[in-house]
């Protein structure tokens, strides 16, 4: 007897109606559901992962890293403006443009955020307390002097925001390690339209008084991190710690 008429004549019947109906869409729905939260979340975690390693690699070298250098560039009122504007205070630098739609505009908010809270926790007898905020543009193609200009007006006070030619950006990223990639503008043509994409590291740095690195931030890292940190360096630094070249202090305002 085969198996099948053997369970009819025992009274048995085969659950047909529940296997045909295991798969109900409420259940493909949560599958998808699963599906995209672990897409989401391996996303995020690559990303964090990616952050890191750009970081480590913006700070790994022997003795103190190095990053930074010579620059001169042109801040929004068409001033000259060079690394030797920065020394004298800590400084806070990013790298970004301005059509960037959320990460560029969140991240200088954190930065105005910590020069605020910097000078709020320090007495007046701290002239370091003032720290200058920074924005380099990475798209000078389409960041005019008059673009940078109106961008900076939605951040901090204080921020010095800079474009050049398409060679002084690229050195000054080179100096800083930053990871760019805007086109560079065809000869003879000093725009390259608006239908391109820019790409881009998405840290900032802490610099010292005499100009040299000391970290790098990214999105991981809050404005309350930020800010504890940045007053530890200026302790340090109020103690002589990491006084090597103590520069006349100058706060721009």
């Amino acid at each position: 007897m085969r198996p099948s008429s053997r369970g009819k004549a025992l009274g048995i019947e085969r659950p047909l109606a529940c296997v045909s109906h295991v798969f109900t869409p409420k259940a493909a729905a949560l599958l998808v559901a699963v599906g995209v939260g672990l897409l989401f979340y391996f996303d995020r975690e690559k990303k964090k992962l990616q952050e890191e390693k750009e970081k480590a690699r913006a700070s790994v070298t022997y003795g103190r890293p190095d990053v930074g250098g010579p620059f001169q560039l042109t801040d929004q009122h068409d001033k000259p403006f060079t690394d030797k504007d920065l020394l004298g205070s800590y400084s806070l630098v990013y790298f970004g443009f301005t059509n960037c739609p959320d990460i560029c505009p969140d991240e200088l908010d954190k930065m105005g955020q910590v020069v605020d809270a910097v000078e709020k926790a320090l007495p007046e007898s701290v002239p370091l307390r003032f720290v200058q905020p920074v924005f380099v543009s990475v798209d000078p193609a389409r960041d005019s002097v008059e673009q940078i200009r109106r961008y900076a007006l939605d951040f901090h006070p204080r921020l010095v925001a800079l474009t050049g030619a398409y060679d002084a950006v690229k050195s000054t990223c080179k100096a800083y390690r930053v990871y760019f990639s805007s086109p560079p503008p065809k000869e003879g043509d000093t725009s390259l339209g608006e239908d391109y994409l820019v790409d881009h590291s998405i840290y900032f740095y802490l610099m010292d008084p005499d100009g040299k690195f000391v970290q790098a931030y990214g999105k991981i890292d809050t404005a309350a991190d930020v800010t504890q940190r940045v007053l530890d360096e200026i302790a340090k630094w109020e103690k002589g710690e990491r006084a090597e070249n103590r520069y006349a202090l100058q706060v721009r305002s």
